[in-house]
């Protein structure tokens, strides 16, 4: 774990005060009986969650076929109901133009409230040619098999297991499974309220998207992501004048310009990044941000006039955020002669900084899992995490992530999980979620 991972922060009270924090070195816990009868559970009924996997994979549930994500919740509703849980179902205005959300909750006892995330959503809609699961052993591959319907079928197996002993009855847990994790609504400030809301609720969040490494990490640190536009403009006239006292420089030296200062003096900071994604340049322009395409016109003998940057950043923390931002604008704000440029930011993903409290939760796993005798649990770097739903609550409640499946090609056509890490994840989950919401009795 780097240096900079690890900020004085103070401690993760809640944690401490109810002596969980294992420090990843803690002397040995054996299982209780209890604990035993779970992991016993989710090894005999691991071909179950597998059949139930293969059900929801098949349904089409990418971002913008609502009737798919719906449908998809409805699955794990009718499953989690039978639990016990409290479901509901969380529209969407129109404005927000997505499915909505899946919720469900029990409030038996006085103990920690654990949040656990996970998306109904995937990134492959009803036009991708990939549609089905597919199984070969211990191998299988579909539509968000990993990303994230895997790492939804980790909670089931998990809470299953803990109903199967009775631990559910006076627990604290809320399930969040988003509609729109792949391509989220907005405003940002509606489509993940209610989110936001059980963050604040919550004391403990756990995010199940897959691992990094096999199941030997988990992510207690995630970068943030955010949008960046840039538009230039020049003086438009004959090639042939170009550099000179009447024309300057042109729409595209300034733009280069400025991509070029962005490089050697913006990047740099650990973790940070930006990246210009689509770039159109010329005498007229014309850029769609929503479906990020558009067209462009001009001629080698015509100084260009227009050019649009559309751009992403990624950051480990807000204030590096706005430092990068205050930075670029910087740039920005430079001229070559008789252009102009304006740089706009849209906030994305906020990002989920390393704390002492995520490290101390990480500590509680690595002892679990020892316990258990399946190793060692690290954090992973966050430089190679994406932005994920479990950032939206950092700010308000100590989290891990990474909890799912192991598996490759998230995204791709390639997607796969290994189903042989599904009872090992399972077993770290279910005695994770028992021992913080029965802390007090688990030592």
């Amino acid at each position: 774990m780097p240096g900079s991972l690890r900020p004085a922060l103070a401690p993760a009270t809640l944690l401490l005060g109810l002596g969980l924090v294992a420090g990843g070195s803690a002397s040995a816990q054996s299982l209780t009986p209890t604990e035993e009868a779970i992991a016993r559970y989710v090894d005999e009924h691991t071909e179950e969650a597998i059949a139930f996997l293969e059900r929801v994979v098949n349904i089409n549930s990418g971002t913008m076929n609502h009737a798919g994500v719906r449908e998809t919740g409805r699955a794990f509703e009718a499953e989690l109901a039978a639990l016990g849980f409290d479901v509901r179902w969380i529209d969407m205005p129109a404005e927000v133009n997505r499915a909505g959300h899946l919720f469900a909750e029990v409030d038996g006892g006085a103990g920690p409230r654990v949040l656990l995330i996970g998306h109904l959503d995937t990134v492959f809609e009803e036009n991708s040619p990939f549609q089905r699961f597919e199984r070969d052993g211990p191998v299988a591959t579909g539509p968000g098999v990993e990303d994230m319907k895997g790492g939804n079928v980790v909670v089931l197996l998990a809470l299953r297991a803990l109903h199967s002993v009775g631990a559910l009855d006076d627990a604290r847990i809320v399930v969040a499974f988003t509609g729109d994790e792949e391509k989220p609504g907005h405003p940002l400030e509606i489509a993940r309220a209610d989110l936001i809301d059980a963050g604040r609720r919550s004391d403990v969040a756990l995010g199940f998207e897959g691992g990094v490494d096999g199941t030997t990490t988990a992510t207690v640190a995630r970068r943030g992501s955010s949008g960046w536009t840039l538009r230039v403009t020049g003086e438009r006239g004959h090639s042939s004048q170009v550099f000179g006292e009447k024309y300057g420089a042109g729409a595209i030296f300034e733009t280069a310009r400025i991509l070029a200062d962005f490089y050697d003096e913006v990047r740099g900071e650990e973790y940070l990044t930006f990246n210009p994604g689509i770039i159109l340049g010329g005498t007229d322009v014309s850029f769609d941000e929503a479906d990020s395409g558009g067209s462009a016109f001009g001629k080698t003998n015509v100084i260009a006039q227009t050019v649009v940057v559309d751009g992403g950043l990624r950051f480990i923390s807000g204030d590096q955020e706005e430092r990068t931002r205050a930075a670029m604008r910087r740039v920005v704000e430079r001229h070559l002669p008789k252009t102009s440029a304006d740089i706009s930011f849209e906030d994305g993903y906020p990002a989920m900084p390393p704390n002492d409290g995520n490290l101390e939760l990480l500590g509680v796993l690595d002892q679990l899992s020892r316990d258990l005798g399946l190793g060692p649990v690290e954090a992973v770097d966050p430089a190679r995490r994406g932005a994920a739903d479990i950032s939206f609550v950092a700010s308000h409640v100590d989290g891990l992530d990474g909890l799912g499946l192991a598996g490759e090609g998230s995204h791709t056509i390639e997607e796969l999980v290994d189903l042989s890490s599904l009872p090992i994840v399972a077993k770290r989950a279910a005695l994770l979620i028992h021992r913080l919401t029965k802390a007090e009795s688990a030592r």
